[in-house]
């Protein structure tokens, strides 16, 4: 029997902060998790997002060292709709959060717009351009 894809991590160096971008996209983090050196929150449909502070990864992999150049990994959200990415995008840049990609109509039939979390993981909003 095939292993099941059951969790995603991403490294942060300041839990709180990282977990305060992820509530703003909606994400039901308790409060007392901002102090945790691990977390994680079941998505819909049972897919788990963890979180690791650089401390932790390095007590088990002290070789461990942040990716340069490009991301190798990106999260992506649905907004409701097209108007909804840019929304959500102008949101979050105001909010001090880094606008990476302004949204855009993309060829595959997407309003796509990128945003940085505080880690500078890139963080996908996309919507059907039509509906």
């Amino acid at each position: 029997m095939a292993p099941t894809l059951a969790l995603f991590g991403i490294v942060v160096d300041d839990m709180a902060a990282s977990l305060a971008f992820y509530r703003r996209l909606g994400l039901d983090i308790p409060a007392d998790a901002d102090a945790l050196p691990h977390v994680e929150t079941v998505l819909p449909g049972g897919l788990k997002l963890a979180w690791d502070t650089v401390e932790t990864v390095r007590s088990y992999d002290p070789q461990w060292q942040r990716p340069t150049g490009g991301h190798r990994f990106a999260v992506a959200f649905e907004p409701p709709d097209p108007r909804a990415v840019d929304g959500t995008y102008a949101d979050l840049v105001k909010d001090g959060y880094v606008g990476h990609l302004d949204p855009w109509d993309a060829a595959w039939g997407q309003r796509y717009a990128v945003v940085l979390d505080p880690d500078g993981t890139a963080v996908d909003l996309f919507a059907p351009l039509s509906q």
